[in-house]
This record gives structure tokens, sequence and C-alpha cells, in this order.
């Protein structure tokens, strides 16, 4: 194997979250020479996972956040995510420091897969609002589809639950009683 130094390549991309993994992928392709860059450990699935399966009993503070932390995450804590759940996740500030001209709340994990990893489980469905948004606004670049674009080949309900032209109310979730005491 030669040395790593003298190695050319085509593209050099820093990060395998959801851009770069993704930007990789179609570069190499493309039969370009991708070097991948990565600052972080590696995350292997369910194995390093080691919170998933607790409880909130499980955690001394029972998974959320102490004064202690926000002090130590002075950006973070701006956020939801900021918990013993998953401290270990996130990038320190006083470490890797932001520096904001103005505020910008973007959070920093090092670990291959970035934030594909620390999603928080929500996935919104985007309706043609959120297309046009820059445009609407007048910033940034507008989008290259359009939500009916997105739409080919689904068998989805148009509805979303912000809908103006929405007939009928979503189901709710189904009540669950329960006599059994909560441990």
């Amino acid at each position: 194997m030669r040395n790593a130094q003298s190695q050319t390549y085509d593209a050099i991309v820093v990060g395998s979250g959801i851009s770069g993994g993704w930007a990789a992928k179609e570069l190499t392709e493309k039969g370009l020479k991708v070097l991948l860059l990565e600052r972080g450990k590696n995350i292997e699935h369910i194995k390093d996972y080691v919170n998933a399966t607790k409880a909130p009993w499980d955690y001394p503070h029972r998974g959320g956040r102490t004064r202690a932390m926000e002090a130590a995450y002075p950006v973070l804590k701006r956020d939801y995510a900021l918990s013993e759940k998953n401290l270990d996740w996130w990038a320190s500030d006083q470490e890797s420091p932001y520096t904001e001209v103005k505020r910008f709340d973007w959070y920093r994990g090092y670990h291959v897969g970035g934030r594909s990893l620390m999603w928080g489980r929500q996935s919104y469905r985007w309706s043609d609002f959120d297309f046009e948004a820059n445009v609407r606004d007048g910033i940034a670049t507008d989008w290259p589809i359009r939500y009916a674009t997105s739409r080919r080949g689904m068998t989805t309900s148009n509805a979303t639950p912000a809908s103006p032209d929405r007939k009928r109310a979503w189901p709710s979730f189904p009540t669950v009683s329960s006599s059994r005491p909560c441990r």
C-alpha cells in the first residue's frame, strides 16, 4: 500500500452524515476517487446505543439535565436534546467552542454518521408551502423541485395536519386506561 500522503483524490468529503455520506456515495458511483474524512468514533448499530433501553429511573437525574450540564454546554442547552441520556454523543462546547456572530442553533456530534444518528425521531412531512419558502421569503436558493414533483409515485394521502384544505380531523390515538399501578 502506498503512503497516504502520496495519494491523489478527485474529491475530498468532510463528514459522513446525511450530506457528506450522500456526496461520497454519488461521487464514487460516478467513478471519482474520493477521500471521506471523519473526525469521530465509529458507532456500531445496537451495540453502541447503550442508553436505548434504559428507563428514566436508571439515570441519576431521571434522564434530564442539570445546571452543571447547562454550564458546560451553553450553546447546546438551547435545544431539548441536552440530557444525561445522550451527553456523550455531543461535541463539547468547551473543547470545540462555537463562534456566533448571529445566533445559529446547530449542534455537533463527532462520530461516523454525524447528525444522521442524532435526528431526534422527528421526520416532518413537507407541504407545497415548505418547498416554496425560499422564494416566498426571498432568501437562499429556490428548491429545484416542488411538492407535486416529490409526490410522484407515492400512494399516501395528500393531507397533512397543517393542510388548510383538510376536510376532517386526523384520528386521535386510542385512549388506554389501566388499573395497574405505574412502577
